[in-house]
């Protein structure tokens, strides 16, 4: 069998916000994830019909999911849920990342994107109850402190400069283009993949 390359600047990798029509791939990638992934995503072990039911609430709740895709197929996401009314100043992240891709760089870059989408959004106070237990996350969480600080024994961060700007506006709005436009792609590649329906005889 081949080796795969397992980078996320790799060929054929891309970080991209998720649109409405694509919660079957988040389901699919959170169910995926072995029992140690589910159990540090969750803060628990939970069922396959957990998640089902889990991610028919989320993009109906104004989270903000952004996805890492390796050829075609997602393979990490981070989810930003506000927390309370709308237009809150708090919200969770929570972040996924399927065994073959931890430790090669997928949770630095869906890092950043959510930070940036908190900052937007005038998120001010981050919930990340998978820091707990966590030291990848922490480690992670680390290399951010410009952007956000952490008590890890309360894991609770403050964004810093918690207010959009217009650079920061333009920042999500280009990787949301690049994003959409990719995703546009990767469904006419889908589609020319699929097999013919087959015709009935006369």
């Amino acid at each position: 069998m081949q080796k795969r390359t397992q980078e996320a600047h790799a060929e054929g990798t891309v970080v991209r916000k998720l649109w409405i029509g694509e919660a079957a791939r988040y389901r699919d990638h959170l169910l995926r994830l072995d029992a140690e992934s589910r159990h540090s995503r969750f803060g628990g072990g939970v069922s396959d019909d957990f998640i089902i039911a889990y991610v028919k609430t989320t993009f109906g709740l104004g989270s903000v999911v952004h996805g890492f895709f390796a050829d075609g197929v997602l393979r990490g996401a981070a989810e930003l849920r506000p927390l309370g009314r709308a237009f809150a100043s708090e919200a969770e992240a929570a972040f996924s990342i399927e065994t073959d891709w931890q430790s090669h760089g997928v949770g630095s870059m869906l890092l950043d994107r959510t930070l940036l989408a908190a900052r937007n959004r005038g998120i001010k106070t981050l919930h990340m109850a998978c820091l707990a237990n966590n030291l990848r996350m922490q480690e992670l969480a680390r290399k951010f402190t410009a952007e956000l600080s952490f008590d890890f024994g309360d894991v609770v961060g403050e964004v810093a400069a918690a207010r959009p700007t217009p650079l920061s506006v333009l920042r999500e709005l280009v990787a949301d283009n690049c994003g959409f436009a990719t995703a546009v792609l990767d469904v006419q590649s889908r589609l020319l993949k699929s097999p013919a329906p087959a015709h009935s005889p006369r």
